[in-house]
């Protein structure tokens, strides 16, 4: 018997770089990473953006969520990051391998997002 075609895909090594978030916090990607979600912060497993990580992912939609923001980016068929053009003041990456996360939060001049907010 065959696998479904999700057991099939490839999972593709993505880095994800927040060290540029001033004051260090804590990150997640739901469902792959720890949850930040905890009682104490401070003893959690989930990842400080004060260092970049290595995640392994599938091609399909995730989110990327800190305490201050979140939000929705892609991995394609091909191994590499998609995301909305808004996000490209606080976000780089788009067609690499590497998620660069710049603002704490993801429209700072006010204004709404033009992505959808819930996946």
């Amino acid at each position: 018997m065959a696998e479904p075609r999700e057991m099939q895909a490839k999972l593709y090594s993505i880095t994800i770089d927040a060290t540029s978030l001033v004051s260090p916090s804590w990150w997640q990607v739901p469902g792959v990473t720890p949850s930040i979600w905890t009682y104490d912060p401070e003893t959690s497993d989930a990842y400080r953006t004060s260092e970049s990580r290595d995640v392994q992912l599938k091609p399909g939609t995730y989110k990327f969520v800190s305490f201050t923001f979140d939000f929705p980016f892609e991995i394609t068929a091909e191994g590499t990051l998609q995301y909305a053009r808004s996000l490209n003041q606080c976000v780089e990456g788009r067609g690499t391998r590497t998620l660069v996360v710049k603002c704490k939060r993801t429209y700072p001049h006010g204004g709404e997002p033009d992505y959808p907010v819930a996946p």
